[in-house]
């Protein structure tokens, strides 16, 4: 019997095959557009045959490729079916997490279920810091703050650690931003509706900007990382949490300076009765996710 093909390059095409673009295929999957590419292109070595024509505009699939798609979508459909199916007795672990954290912890979280299926995680968000497992039913929770007392358990992931960040583009712009000072000759975005990451890093800088209280203000790190991907001026960020944003050239550091405020991100949960072993693999499986970084 020949040897199948692996099943994440299969989910691959399927995802890549329903767009036909590898940029887009990368977003859903949340993996590089180098990495689907690899996949696609390791599945095609594998079968013997290729199943996308790459085209100047994009992709389009090949004769085999479109006789291998209804049954690729049929495979996946049926996998869908037995998950829910034998999996519908199975406990949920209940999760709760701070909104600033989300950007690092939901694609893995994604990595995760494609992972461990057997083991369904369902997380709830939240724009508190706190959480009281005796009012609230949850399972564990990852909380952003100082380290916790000793009335909780916890497993530190990582202390937050800010940065300036922007787009390529704005950097190599004709605007300088050589150094700290040169900021002042840029939009600052804050991450909040206050200065406080922006101030905390320009003291360690020990620069003083005329422009710090003329910046844009926003709810959440992701709409202030979303708007300096475009090129609109330079966010404050917390390094620990945009890895993946710098690592896919979203946005890059202008500064090497990364000043740790004392705060960081900590798995929760109840001293009694301890973590069941499914809780507990999934929280040892985050800090290996966290230190890996």
């Amino acid at each position: 019997m020949k040897r199948l093909p692996p099943l994440p390059a299969l989910h691959t095409f399927l995802i890549t095959a329903q767009c036909c673009n590898f940029t887009r295929a990368a977003e859903q999957l949340h993996i590089t557009q180098g990495a689907v590419s690899r996949q696609i292109a390791g599945l095609e070595e594998h079968l013997g045959y290729t199943l996308f024509h790459r085209q100047a505009r994009g992709l389009s699939l090949t004769a085999e490729g479109l006789e291998w798609l209804p049954r690729i979508q049929q495979v996946f459909g049926l996998i869908d079916e037995a998950v829910e199916q034998v999996g519908a007795h199975r406990e949920t672990l209940q999760l709760k997490a701070s909104t600033c954290v989300m950007r690092w912890l939901l694609p893995r979280l994604l990595q995760w279920q494609r992972e461990r299926p057997d083991v369904p995680v369902e997380l709830t968000t939240t724009v508190q810091h706190g959480l009281d497992f005796h009012r609230e039913q949850f399972d564990a929770a990852v909380m952003y703050g100082a380290p916790p007392d000793s009335s909780l358990a916890s497993l530190h992931l990582f202390d937050e650690q800010l940065t300036p960040v922007c787009s390529q583009p704005l950097l190599d712009g004709p605007v300088p931003l050589h150094s700290p000072s040169d900021l002042d000759k840029h939009l600052l975005l804050h991450p909040t509706r206050d200065q406080r990451d922006w101030k905390a890093w320009l003291k360690a800088a020990d620069v003083n900007l005329n422009t710090l209280g003329k910046g844009q203000h926003f709810e959440t790190l992701d709409l202030a990382m979303s708007v300096a991907s475009q090129g609109t001026g330079v966010a404050i960020g917390d390094w620990s949490l945009i890895g993946d944003d710098l690592s896919a050239g979203r946005l890059v550091m202008p500064f090497d300076l990364k000043v740790k405020t004392g705060l960081g991100y900590y798995l929760v949960f109840p001293q009694k009765p301890g973590p069941s072993p499914q809780l507990r693999e999934l929280m040892e499986w985050l800090v290996v996710q966290a230190q890996a970084r």
